[in-house]
């Protein structure tokens, strides 16, 4: 008898555990490129097991720290912060379950770097706790694929002609003003509320990054918050007198970070 209880407890012991959200090994990274350390205002994506039990999007601004029953705790020392959610997906037969959400402008002191824990609970469970470094800079470029999302002033994506049907692309010329959109830049001159968008003003990156684009220096005439976008940075640069072609590589350099090569715009003649 004494076997087949201790048997029992451990059993359901394990079937609680197996029900607990589980933050995959190297799972916390920067949203657009995938990679980390995370910087403060970002936006960043977990992935793991039974993050959510529901999917949700977030349908307002500001963002809750709330979402479809999911909290996302970043601690630090006795500072315990929850961050803004933008959107929750529980596992699936063909995806992993993900979070997407905004790492809290004042987890840590401007300018230093720290490791702190990210706690993910729903309904009355809560993953281990798991290390990531928060530094003052993860320049990310959003993209599809490939692609940077980038718009000419016209406002079509800086994609070769035709890449999408239905839809008016082309490439940019050299001395042509695009806008990129990115993430990542760190701090700004004004402060913002976590979970909040920059419509009521216009802040600039204290530190302004390098662009380039097919390995040539970019003029960055803005580097700082987009007006409607919660954690999304916007650099309005002019594109340099690049080689033309449909896959030139763009990054951003800041802090002595670089963003990955893969991302790429079409430039023109």
């Amino acid at each position: 008898m004494r076997t087949r209880i201790f048997s029992f407890i451990a059993f359901a012991a394990a079937l609680a555990s197996a029900q607990n959200p589980s933050i995959n090994q190297g799972g916390i990274v920067n949203a657009a490129d995938l990679q980390a350390p995370l910087a403060p205002g970002s936006l960043f994506s977990i992935f793991g097991s039974r993050l959510s039990s529901q999917m949700a999007s977030a349908l307002s601004i500001p963002l809750s720290s709330q979402l479809g029953g999911v909290t996302v705790q970043f601690v630090n020392g006795p500072t315990t912060i929850n961050a803004p959610m933008l959107y929750v997906q529980p596992d699936s037969s063909s995806s992993i379950s993900q979070i997407n959400a905004q790492v809290p402008w004042d987890l840590v002191t401007p300018g230093t770097t720290a490791t702190v824990n990210v706690i993910v609970s729903h309904d009355n469970v809560s993953s281990p706790p798991t290390p990531v470094t928060i530094g003052p800079f993860s320049p990310g470029i959003f993209a599809s694929g490939t692609r940077a999302v980038a718009v000419n002033l016209d406002g079509t994506l800086v994609w070769p002609a035709g890449a999408i049907a239905g839809l008016t692309t082309h490439p940019a010329k050299p001395g042509d003003v695009i806008i990129v959109y990115a993430t990542g830049l760190g701090a700004v001159d004004k402060p913002i509320a976590n979970g909040a968008a920059s419509l009521d003003a216009l802040r600039n990156t204290l530190t302004l990054p390098q662009v380039l684009v097919g390995g040539l220096t970019a003029q960055v005439a803005f580097s700082g918050l987009s007006p409607q976008f919660v954690g999304v940075n916007q650099l309005n640069i002019v594109v340099p007198n690049a080689a033309p072609g449909d896959t030139v590589p763009i990054q951003i350099q800041v802090g002595g970070i670089v963003s990955p090569n893969t991302i790429t715009i079409a430039v023109g003649n």
